[in-house]
């Protein structure tokens, strides 16, 4: 933990914490002005943009929204303990490393210890420490995981800090961030909270007077901006533009092939081409051919990439390399970020990609619905993508040599499309190769040129020598195409087809149960199917009573429900809540504003359904947000029923996960049957898993001949239908069913339900 030490050269906020005098970090309060004091806070304030946080007013108190988060993630327990609030800041900033925690937990303890002594009792700490804790998530979050000894994020504070956000500024510094605070009134204010200055120490500098009337850090960023408006955008302007597609003959891949230098002679130019090829010419050479191409830029060094199924997003590395700025408009936002691309090579060409970037954002600014934060993300994911293509398209080449990036196989996801625009402007020739025609680039751009073939195939990846790769023969293209005419629109349907689905319950009669339950889901009312995906109506029922009274008949009839595809529940519970301990434990890292955490899920060492198809395990997650998003389970977001129901959903035993596996949204559904002859109200983590299996897909089918109301109690809405079957009978042992005979004469679920089946 650094030390606070007393400032005495303004600018010795600007070495490193362990390169001063003494490693420290200051904390200080300017009450004058001068010359030398205005010239710091500017620059003093441009590093807190970038390297910290700007405080003008006041910080805002936690609002409801902001505390029933923070219980949600921490919930209601307080210890004054370093250990204790270690532990809640791993949940609660997650991305700070192991020393920082410790660091700002002992900052936060030595602050709430402090307030002890001075006689607050244990409920008001609590309240200190929440208040601290969300100003800390909220307002300093993107700082905290960056303390260290060669870096101390600078904290500028505007006006006269209440009690506890100068307990906070304190804590700030105690874990290691430099801090200015701007007093324009005098020191009277301040001097009321810390008549020692033991938290703070205040700066003296010779020739200081009286701020000048309505000096502020609003003013002093106006006149900034005014200043340098025209140069933080654009710089020095670019002695050459694009000259993009005017050269070409409409031919690929000869046009891409062509020498720089042969394409154009004016001087005010570089020249690229900028187009899309829909389909292919010659479907059994497509791969030999872009072999061949793909060699030939290599065989001209100019620089050549692939972009292959989409451009992956940015990682939270690359994100945090690029620092950001509290931005209050578009233009500050433009010219700071558009200076931290990274390219450093070709100076004309780092003119031109500046003014590039600047042109694609500010068109894109004018997008219906954009603000300055969305607008922020579009910047710094641009240059993220940049950043990691620099290296093999530019290297250390110069203009007017133009590097080919290949974009195989379409533009699915719309927040790609700025980044191919940008790259279209500068001296690079971007080529869409989307070989299978049913994919629709979804690119449109007024300098595009595209090229549309008659035939299209199928093909996973770009070929290369060195490759796996995977294409159609002839018979297998003859396949797809029959698969096309048989498959589509027609009521016939391929194994597996359809990767995703969703379920409607079937309101039915009671007769109509025993009809249905042995239907393919295709044939049952409302089923309905689109490109990829599945309407599939299921049963989630409950039978009450037994018909007549007749016991043996009522066991025949649950024998025949009992298919190859049903998995039996008898007085439950199916499920032992005690080993769902573990899951339960760290379902809450897995859920975020009511969202799944996907792939921090499918990456746990708890994640077990790694083996299953893609699609299904996708099938699962989506189910399981639909689950807890429809509220269905009594508590959701009340007492915390989302984190059991995270808990069952993933813990599923290896029979029902292999039903699952098994499972075609077009053919016969699995079934679950859960018979309970007892008093006994089913367990809030089996009544999860009926309701999660029923969104599977399955069919759930209750027996209850005691008729109460056993299976109803976890759920919100009124499911599952109940039928009123017959008489109601109580202490029923259920048998074995491999014992229970069958009526050869006529089934009894045939004489119940009235019809066959």
């Amino acid at each position: 933990m650094l030390e606070r030490s007393k400032i005495y050269r303004l600018d010795d906020y600007f070495i490193e914490p362990a390169k001063r005098n003494v490693p420290c970090v200051y904390f200080c309060r300017i009450c004058g002005y001068n010359d030398e004091i205005d010239k710091f806070i500017l620059k003093y304030y441009t590093c807190a943009l970038t390297e910290g946080v700007v405080v003008e007013g006041k910080i805002n108190n936690p609002d409801p929204n902001n505390l029933s988060y923070y219980n949600e993630i921490l919930g209601d327990e307080f210890q004054l303990s370093v250990g204790f609030i270690g532990d809640a800041l791993k949940r609660w900033l997650p991305r700070m490393s192991v020393s920082q925690r410790e660091t700002t937990a002992i900052a936060i303890y030595d602050a709430l210890d402090d307030l002890r002594k001075t006689g607050k009792n244990a409920n008001m700490l609590k309240n200190a420490y929440i208040k601290l804790m969300c100003w800390l998530y909220y307002k300093f979050e993107r700082i905290v995981n960056k303390l260290s000894d060669n870096f101390a994020p600078k904290i500028l504070y505007e006006g006269e800090p209440s009690n506890y956000e100068l307990i906070l500024l304190s804590v700030l510094s105690r874990a290691g961030c430099d801090i200015v605070m701007l007093h324009y009134n005098g020191d009277n204010n301040y001097l009321a909270l810390d008549p020692q200055s033991k938290l703070s120490d205040k700066y003296e500098s010779s020739g200081m007077t009286s701020f000048p009337q309505g000096y502020s850090i609003a003013s002093l960023r106006n006149r900034k901006q005014k200043e340098d408006s025209v140069e933080r955008l654009y710089g020095a302007a670019p002695k050459l533009t694009n000259c993009t597609n005017a050269w070409i003959s409409g031919v690929f891949p000869a046009d891409v092939l062509k020498p720089a230098g042969e394409r154009g002679t004016d001087e005010r130019f570089f020249y690229n081409c900028f187009m899309r090829i829909n389909g292919v010419e010659d479907k059994f050479n497509y791969q030999n051919s872009l072999i061949q191409f793909s060699s030939e830029l290599k065989k001209s060094d100019r620089g050549f990439a692939v972009v292959e199924n989409g451009l992956a997003p940015p990682t939270p590395d690359e994100i945090s390399a690029i620092h950001r700025g509290n931005y209050q408009t578009a233009d500050q936002m433009l010219g700071d970020l558009s200076a931290k691309i990274g390219y450093n090579g070709d100076s004309q060409l780092i003119a031109v990609i500046r003014k590039t970037f600047i042109d694609i954002l500010l068109q894109e600014s004018k997008a219906e619905g954009m603000n300055l934060s969305r607008l922020t993300n579009m910047a710094v994911y641009l240059i993220c993508w940049f950043r990691r293509y620099q290296s093999k398209l530019f290297g250390n080449r110069r203009i007017p040599m133009a590097p080919c990036l290949v974009v195989f196989g379409g533009i699915q996801n719309k927040k790609e499309i700025p980044f191919y625009r940008f790259m279209a402007r500068l001296p690079v020739d971007v080529v869409i190769l989307n070989p299978n025609k049913a994919i629709k680039c979804q690119l449109e751009d007024e300098l595009l040129y595209e090229i549309n073939c008659d035939d299209s195939i199928e093909i996973s990846e770009f070929p290369n020598e060195n490759a796996t790769v995977r294409i159609g023969t002839v018979a297998y293209h003859a396949e797809r195409e029959l698969d096309t005419l048989m498959y589509q629109d027609s009521g016939m349907y391929r194994a597996m087809q359809h990767e995703t689905a969703s379920t409607v319950m079937l309101s039915t009669m009671y007769e109509e149960i025993g009809i249905l339950w042995n239907q393919e889901l295709k044939y049952r009312p409302n089923f309905l199917t689109t490109d990829k995906s599945v309407v599939m109506p299921v049963i989630f029922a409950k039978v009450s009573g037994v018909k007549d009274g007749q016991v043996p008949q009522y066991w025949s009839l649950i024998k025949s429900f009992i298919t190859p595809e049903t998995f039996v529940v008898k007085n439950g519970p199916l499920i032992n809540s005690a080993a769902l301990n573990q899951m339960k434990s760290i379902a809450a890292g897995f859920l975020k504003d009511g969202k799944l955490q996907r792939e921090k899920i499918r990456s746990h060492q708890c994640y077990t359904y790694g083996f299953l198809r893609e699609s299904m395990q996708n099938h699962i997650l989506d189910k399981l947000q639909a689950l807890i998003d429809r509220k269905l389970i009594k508590g959701t977001f009340e007492n915390g029923a989302e984190y059991a129901i995270i808990a069952v959903a993933l813990t599923m035993n290896i029979q029902l996960t292999r039903m699952i596996q098994n499972f075609d949204f077009t053919k016969t559904n699995p079934k679950i049957i859960y018979i309970n002859t007892g008093e006994k109200i089913i367990s809030l983590e089996d009544s999860i898993l009926m309701a999660f299996l029923s969104l599977i897909g399955f069919d759930v089918l209750f027996f209850v001949p005691t008729g109460y109301r056993t299976v109803e109690n976890f759920y919100n809405s009124d499911i599952p239908d109940e039928h009123q079957a017959g008489t109601y009978i109580y202490d029923l042992r259920i048998p074995d069913f491999r014992t229970v005979s069958s009526n050869t004469r006529q089934s009894w679920r045939e004489k119940i339900f009235k019809r066959g089946i």
